[in-house]
């Protein structure tokens, strides 16, 4: 053995002693398991309690919801176009049915997450064919639809048929009762979240049945429903619930609107 491995040993040793040796990695903490629950009172959870709702509060909508239409008036509802009163026609069997030419109504009140019941019928009168039958939509916040239209014996492309989230998301099954007869649509809406950029960072949500049959299933939405183009992605905040008059004459028909906000 050479002076210098001699050497080397020397120092490894007496870097040893003084406590300067190789470094060990430090210990990870171990989180305590939380103990088995012996008792069923350990997992029991009693406050907050939920609010008490009744389902069929107000005549058919539950009693925390806010009525949109109930036959009587269109008092919470105005022009899309200039806010004025909302010009659509009231029957005498408590609907209300798109007045072609007056343009698209909207709520006067703003909502964001909401859980909305619409029903809705198309005109047996309407005999045109593809999206000139019976066509309207049901639009969340002002930009993302639902689309109302009549395709019994009536094909068109299959993102803007009935209960489609329009030029996004086709119905998984169509769920539509026969021409004339009320169709119902629960929708769940969770809406988007945007950074201070304007960047989407939570898209919007949309849960559809009609008449009971799940239609779409939790869908994120891309952006707006656009008629042409890609959808549109622009930071905005709660919205007003709006009803499409299509211009064609359709003769779609409303009655029992209600919602509940969910935020």
């Amino acid at each position: 053995m050479t002076k210098l491995n001699f050497a080397i040993i020397g120092l490894l040793a007496l870097a040893v002693a003084c406590g300067q040796g190789p470094q060990q990695p430090a210990a990870t903490p171990v989180t305590p398991t939380p103990e088995e629950p012996t008792k069923p009172e350990e997992t029991e959870v009693w406050t907050p309690a939920p609010n008490k709702v009744d389902p069929f509060g107000q005549n058919g909508a539950p009693s925390d919801a806010i009525v949109l239409f109930d036959g009587s008036n269109l008092d919470r509802w105005i022009s899309a176009a200039d806010s004025t009163a909302a010009q659509w026609n009231i029957n005498t069997d408590g609907s209300m049915t798109v007045a072609n030419g007056t343009g698209d109504i909207q709520t006067k009140d703003n909502f964001g997450s909401v859980q909305l019941h619409v029903e809705w019928r198309s005109s047996p009168e309407n005999t045109a064919s593809g999206q000139a039958k019976s066509n309207s939509g049901v639009y969340l916040q002002n930009r993302y639809e639902v689309q109302v239209l009549d395709n019994n014996d009536n094909p068109t492309y299959v993102n803007g048929m009935v209960g489609s989230l329009y030029k996004q998301s086709p119905p998984l099954v169509m769920a539509s009762v026969p021409t004339g007869s009320w169709n119902a649509y629960d929708i769940l809406y969770h809406a988007p979240e945007f950074d201070a950029q304007g960047g989407m960072v939570v898209a919007p949500k949309i849960t559809v049945l009609q008449n009971g049959v799940l239609i779409q299933d939790h869908f994120e939405l891309q952006g707006t429903t656009e008629y042409i183009g890609w959808p549109k992605v622009s930071a905005h905040g709660p919205g007003p619930i709006k009803l499409q008059d299509h211009n064609d004459h359709s003769g779609v028909s409303y009655r029992n609107i209600w919602v509940r906000p969910l935020n």
